[in-house]
């Protein structure tokens, strides 16, 4: 965290405003040519819980967002997917900064192998059929923001997706 001595642009001064500084990060919505999410169970220390979730995790130095999402579904599921669509970055918190998301919808995910356990706990990895996957993020399965926003965006895609094939 680090506390700055900021001039808004109407000229006022804030000598404590407070930023958090983390590392951009990449979320994958990974699809089975099934249908199927490729989910991640494992426990998180910010919610202190099991949660259901997204393969995600921080951006490498020197490393594209896109090979970073191709990484983390690799690592944290055991997955690899053959179509890739960038759904945007975003800020988290737009005050307080708290890194950059960057969301990406991978199709045609098939398993490759097992999971590489790095994280705090080990990871179960779930295929979730995708309406099961909305249905959590109502109920409080999936905890995580960055999750619950990647996994949104990626239903509003699909969803387009759809309707423009549709009008073909």
């Amino acid at each position: 965290m680090l506390e700055e001595h900021i001039k808004l642009p109407d000229g006022r001064r804030v000598d404590d405003f407070y930023t958090i500084r983390l590392r951009d990060f990449v979320v994958v919505a990974a699809l089975t040519d099934e249908g199927k999410l490729v989910t991640v169970e494992h426990y998180r220390h910010g919610s202190r819980s099991v949660t259901q979730g997204l393969p995600s995790g921080f951006i490498d130095e020197g490393e594209s967002p896109v090979a970073a999402a191709r990484r983390e579904l690799r690592e944290e599921a055991g997955y690899e997917a053959s179509e890739w669509s960038d759904l945007g970055r975003y800020v988290v918190d737009g005050n307080r900064g708290c890194g950059t998301e960057h969301v990406f919808l991978a199709r045609g995910a098939r398993r490759v192998g097992d999971p590489v356990h790095v994280d705090l706990a080990a990871t179960t990895v779930h295929l979730v059929a995708l309406e099961r996957a909305v249905e959590s993020m109502w109920y409080g399965d999936m905890r995580e923001l960055a999750c619950v926003a990647a996994l949104a965006l990626a239903v509003i895609r699909i969803n387009a997706d759809t309707v423009s094939a549709g009008r073909a």
